[in-house]
């Protein structure tokens, strides 16, 4: 059967995708692999194009650096507006952690979906300390970025509770947002733990829920 227009706007942008996550791949696999090899510093950008069968120019199309394509691409920035939004009109009868479990399950998860790509990455990442800051860095404009959201929450279910309140303690439900995300952060974190450690490639998405499940527990 012939595919009209409409079909193929929607299957060439599927198409498309793959093959720039595909290409991604490659470059990311190919300065891991090089780097693992004979360490990061004596690796240039030539020899992981060259590596991946791509071009410098493509290469430069997908990372700034060898060491953003070390790192590879990361979901903990950026929040979807969409998702956001759900987040923040989900209302107080929606517990905040539980909110956040379906923020992680968004950004985490696909950043566990290539589990040699991660193993290959932690090694590499390890033995260049200023590419662990790098990666601490991100993660803590994570938490600055997560942490303004929760705190939209708050003052929205506040509103909610108290209709007509318009002097919200603000400083509180700043400490009060601060808390929640770190301690998400930490259940996230426990679960990319969990992930890298575990032997049978059991699921992040699982993991993380386990990790949120217990959390409720303690608390």
């Amino acid at each position: 059967m012939t595919a009209t227009t409409s079909d193929t706007a929607t299957v060439e942008p599927g198409l498309r995708e793959r093959k720039r996550k595909a290409t991604s791949r490659a470059i990311q696999f190919a300065v891991l692999e090089l780097s693992n090899d004979r360490g990061l510093e004596n690796v240039t950008v030539d020899d992981v194009s060259r590596r991946a069968d791509i071009s410098p120019r493509t290469f430069f199309n997908y990372f700034d650096s060898k060491e953003s394509a070390v790192l590879g691409e990361s979901h903990l920035s950026g929040l979807p507006d969409e998702l956001v939004e759900r987040f923040l009109s989900a209302g107080p009868d929606q517990p905040v952690l539980d909110g956040l479990l379906d923020i992680m399950l968004v950004v985490a998860v696909p950043d566990t979906e290539d589990f040699e790509l991660h193993q290959l990455r932690k090694k590499v990442i390890h033995r260049s300390p200023h590419l662990l800051i790098q990666r601490i860095s991100r993660m803590r404009e994570f938490e600055v970025e997560l942490t303004a959201v929760v705190e939209r929450r708050l003052e929205r279910d506040a509103q909610s509770d108290h209709p007509g309140d318009e002097n919200p303690d603000h400083p509180l439900i700043h400490q009060r947002a601060l808390l929640i995300t770190l301690v998400a952060l930490a259940a996230m974190r426990h679960a990319w733990g969990c992930w890298a450690e575990s032997s049978d490639s059991a699921s992040m998405a699982v993991l993380l829920t386990n990790s949120f499940r217990e959390l409720h527990t303690l608390i």
